[in-house]
């Protein structure tokens, strides 16, 4: 729901592509109701959602409500890089998510 324009939301954007979404979700407090919320929002305009990927420290609870409440794939979680280069975070991804998670 992040505005794009005054007029166009990211949301709307997805919406008209049609591809499958990745929704990254941040494992601190409050992220079950945010993603929950954000996987509604993404159903409610008919985006195909290939699953969650989480961010943060291992919240195993949080993440397993999420996939099952949301009935949505739980892909794998990235932790905190920083600082953030394109070879550190290549290397993060390669270590947290099996390619065959994107297929």
């Amino acid at each position: 729901m992040v505005p794009l324009t005054r007029q166009l939301l990211f949301i709307d954007v997805f919406a008209r592509w049609q591809l499958p979404l990745i929704l990254c979700a941040r494992t601190r407090l409050g992220t079950i109701n945010h993603t929950l919320l954000s996987i509604a929002a993404i159903r409610a305009r008919s985006i195909p959602l290939h699953g969650v990927a989480f961010i943060g420290e291992a919240n195993d609870e949080s993440e397993r409500i999420i996939a099952e409440m949301g009935q949505v794939k739980r892909l794998g979680r990235l932790p905190v890089i920083e600082p953030v280069s394109a070879a550190r975070l290549a290397g993060v991804f390669a270590k947290a998510f099996e390619r065959t998670d994107f297929a």
